[in-house]
């Protein structure tokens, strides 16, 4: 007898006293009907299972790795901003490359062996060049042609040239030189040898160069001592001098007053060693040349001593468009005049030129003298951008 359901069939054996045996078949799941259609055996399908799984948590462990590896810069990052402020910070994490390129500029130039000898009588300075050793080789065959310039940055005018030694890095000079420097300027000089490589059809390159500090020598006894060589200083700061004088101005009178009182480690422009200054007081009005008066002139000094006062009518509503020009010249009888530098104030100057200016607008009546530096007349000239002469007339008081 068989009887027919919904969810299975049921069998029963039609046999009286024999065993029952029932067989129910449900119908078989989404995932067991989808394995049974795969044409693989059991174990390969583990297989695959397990090789998936093991790239699943490789790929899970990499996603893990690498959120957490930039985390952990961004904090360390985050405290060095906040501990460093600044261009600072950057020295931290990389060196500036001026430095790697001057680090390597300073490696591999050679050295020099030299001397100093100083008579405190007769106020001479004996530099003796000896020899240099292991230079740099400028030249394609692996060597230099050398020689040595040498001068003091209080004169330059006067430079001394070793001889040219032909394809060497260990040339021997031997060769001595006599700069005239009073004692007192001493300890301001700096002595200066550069070795050039000689080339006969273009410029000549410069090898390195030793500056000595006279000031940072005892030259109580004979000096002779080796160095090494460096870059040459690409910009040569030539001391012109300083000048002290005051300014004082009266708005009510219109009357602008420079007292012209010293100078001092004037340049030298003459050939033994010292000039003949004077000064000339130059006011400009607008840009253009208005009006001049000069001092008398100092014979054979450094450190001339003036003390000379100059009266300028300017009126109080022209005085935010004067300058006041004030240079230094070096006399000469037979040539022209050289100047030796200058400077300039007014609501166009800058630095101590402007304070002084200033202060002297914020005190009237009162005399204000103050010490400045010279700079190259070039500099001062461009900066004041001069047009051509002005000749003006003062309104009627």
């Amino acid at each position: 007898m068989a009887v027919a359901a919904r969810k299975g069939r049921v069998t029963v054996s039609p046999l009286a006293g024999s065993p029952v045996s029932i067989a129910t078949t449900a119908r078989p799941g989404f995932l067991g009907g989808w394995l049974s259609r795969i044409p693989l055996p059991k174990w390969a399908l583990i297989a695959v299972a397990v090789a998936v799984a093991v790239l699943l948590l490789l790929f899970l462990i990499c996603i893990v790795r690498c959120c957490c590896g930039k985390k952990k810069p961004k904090k360390k990052e985050r405290v060095s901003l906040h501990a460093v402020s600044g261009s600072s910070t950057a020295c931290l994490v990389q060196p500036e490359m001026e430095d790697l390129e001057r680090g390597a500029a300073q490696a591999g130039r050679g050295k020099l062996q030299y001397s100093l000898e100083y008579n405190f009588r007769a106020q001479e300075l004996k530099v003796g060049v000896k020899q240099a050793a292991k230079l740099k080789a400028m030249d394609s065959g692996g060597t230099s042609d050398p020689y040595v310039i040498v001068y003091l940055t209080s004169d330059m005018k006067k430079k001394y040239e070793t001889k040219v030694y032909r394809k060497t890095l260990n040339p021997i000079f031997n060769e001595s030189f006599t700069f005239q420097v009073p004692q007192a300027e001493v300890p301001e000089s700096t002595l200066v040898m550069q070795i050039y490589d000689f080339n006969r059809f273009a410029k000549h390159d410069i090898i390195g160069e030793v500056r000595l500090p006279l000031a940072s020598v005892s030259l109580q006894h004979v000096i002779e001592q080796w160095s090494d060589l460096v870059a040459a200083s690409k910009v040569e700061e030539e001391r012109l001098g300083e000048i002290c004088f005051s300014l004082r101005y009266v708005p009510s009178t219109g009357k602008l007053t420079v007292l012209i009182l010293e100078a001092k480690k004037l340049k030298r422009m003459d050939s033994h060693g010292l000039s003949d200054p004077f000064v000339k007081v130059h006011l400009i009005l607008n840009r253009k040349k208005w009006k001049k008066k000069t001092t008398s002139v100092k014979k054979n000094t450094l450190s001339p001593y003036f003390n000379e006062v100059f009266v300028f009518e300017v009126p109080f509503n022209q005085i935010q468009n004067v300058d006041v020009v004030i240079s230094i010249w070096d006399h000469d009888k037979v040539t022209k005049n050289e100047p030796i530098g200058k400077l300039f104030l007014g609501c166009r100057a800058t630095g101590n030129q402007l304070r002084h200016w200033s202060d002297m607008l914020s005190n009237p009546r009162r005399p204000l003298a103050q010490w400045h530096s010279l700079q190259p007349p070039d500099v001062v000239d461009k900066a004041l951008g001069l047009k051509s002469h002005l000749k003006l007339s003062l309104p009627p008081r």
